[in-house]
């Protein structure tokens, strides 16, 4: 063989082995998905279920030693008259009809009226309740009774005058569209002890809340993380029931096969949301076992059910919730919340104050009750607030007529309850001014609440972070501080 063939001969054998390389390359991508299912398969076999990728909601370990493992927002949005309820000023019936002093008025940020208009001292009366003393708006009777349990905070202060931006405020750190709410943070930060109920769940009532979904929205989270909006009726969530003919076997098989291609999809991408997908897909399949049981309230006592309201017109879709919202936390999510949407009275605020509270007063109290009774308040956190208050001067948009009087937005002060998981029971945090237009001891602002809840989980929230677009992102943003005096 001359020189030339033996040239030709190494050239040949250099493409073969080329050949065969790629080839492995080739294999072991395209089987890469495969095997990785296999063994994450095993990995979760004791779960019972099959997947193709990690589970995003499996449990975390939190930073320290939590106080309380699972929260309860009853968010009551549109903002309640904290002067009508939670907040007495006595001293305000001197001040009655007269302008706000110009001292006062100054830059006073106002949605409606103006800052000169006429003060209204609260025509409601208040009473102290329990060993601790606290004091409750008639208007609350049954929250009353609760009244050594709860902590009640009347320095809340945010910077948000409007509801949208309010609520976004409230549920999400920051009053900017697109960020991930206070479940979807808490979820990311411990995943769910629940395997066949999402980790945070949302229950709604009222006439709906301004900022929709974006207060139980995921953000740039991955998509598992947020919100789930249950019903407390039929189907808990819409089309999770199979259509009449076609088996659990059948929908097995179809989620089998649906599963191995987001598999493939996922290694040829390398997009994680479909990881969140897949998981979505499977915890679907195990809910549609899980919720008729979470639904069917037989099993509980007549006795539970009168607490709650359920089977009264008033308080039923309430009740209902919050009784969910209790069976809810015992089967292990993470984060449930109730977002009642009807409390925004710039008219009518007698009538339409006293409607709400008979909504919402009976099944509050019954849920905090319920929890301690079984044991679960110690580890479960329950809030109770909106996004804003309400102003001390009257918004009065029909003068001649007394019973429509209304109060505007008003974010200088404020007034929230927090109830279990570590928080001090039956004690007030803060004071406002004898008007209750400014905080006057202990400010309390929304990232400061913020933080003091994932404190109460065992989250430190300056390290639970997440990177986006270039940078750390948090619940808090760049503030909040942990408020000790709420702690017990």
């Amino acid at each position: 063989m001359g020189i030339g063939d033996g040239a030709m001969a190494r050239r040949r054998a250099s493409s073969v082995a080329d050949v065969e390389l790629s080839y492995r390359r080739r294999f072991l991508r395209d089987s890469a998905c495969g095997l990785g299912s296999i063994a994450l398969s095993l990995l979760l076999a004791e779960d019972g279920y099959p997947a193709a990728a990690a589970d995003p909601l499996r449990e975390r370990e939190p930073h320290f030693e939590p106080t309380a493992r699972n929260v309860i927002f009853l968010f009551q949005a549109g903002g309640p008259s904290q002067l009508d309820l939670l907040d007495p000023k006595p001293s305000m019936r001197r001040w009655d009809g007269q302008p706000l002093p110009d001292s006062l008025a100054g830059d006073l940020e106002l949605a409606f009226i103006k800052p000169d208009a006429k003060i209204w001292a609260s025509p409601r009366r208040f009473d102290r309740h329990g060993e601790s003393g606290l004091a409750f708006s008639e208007l609350l009777p049954h929250t009353a009774r609760s009244a050594d349990d709860l902590c009640v905070v009347r320095s809340m202060t945010t910077d948000q005058i409007n509801h949208h931006t309010g609520q976004l405020m409230m549920a999400c750190g920051t009053p900017f569209v697109g960020h991930p709410s206070m479940g979807a943070w808490v979820t990311y930060g411990l995943g769910s002890e629940s395997r066949d109920l999402p980790g945070f769940v949302v229950l709604n009532s009222g006439s709906g809340a301004d900022a929709g979904s974006g207060i139980w929205s995921s953000g740039f989270l991955p998509s598992s993380y947020q919100g789930v909006p249950f019903r407390s009726t039929g189907d808990a969530v819409l089309h999770l029931s199979n259509p009449p003919g076609y088996s659990r076997a059948s929908q097995r098989a179809r989620l089998d096969a649906l599963r191995d291609l987001n598999a493939v999809h996922r290694a040829a991408s390398g997009d994680p949301e479909v990881e969140a997908r897949i998981a979505s897909y499977e915890l679907a399949f195990r809910m549609q076992m899980a919720t008729p049981e979470l639904l069917d309230f037989s099993g509980e006592s007549e006795a539970t059910l009168d607490a709650y309201g359920v089977n009264e017109k008033e308080t039923a879709q309430f009740g209902r919730n919050c009784l969910l919202a209790r069976r809810m936390v015992e089967r292990g999510v993470r984060f449930v919340q109730i977002v009642h949407s009807s409390w925004d009275h710039h008219a009518e605020l007698k009538k339409g104050i006293e409607k709400e509270c008979l909504t919402t007063d009976k099944p509050s109290a019954a849920l905090v009750a319920d929890l301690k009774e079984r044991g679960l308040l110690d580890s479960t956190l329950v809030v109770w607030g909106g996004e804003f208050g309400r102003t001390p001067m009257v918004e009065d948009r029909t003068p001649s007529r007394e019973e429509s009087r209304g109060r505007d937005h008003h974010r200088l002060a404020f007034s929230m309850w927090l109830a279990g998981g570590g928080v001090r029971p039956g004690c007030a945090v803060g004071q406002t001014d004898e008007l209750g237009l400014e905080v006057a001891e202990d400010p309390v602002a929304v990232n400061d609440l913020q933080a003091t809840i994932l404190h109460c989980l065992g989250l430190d929230h300056t390290k639970l972070t997440f990177r986006h677009q270039g940078r750390d992102f948090r619940l808090t943003d760049v503030r909040g501080n942990v408020v000790r005096s709420l702690l017990a």
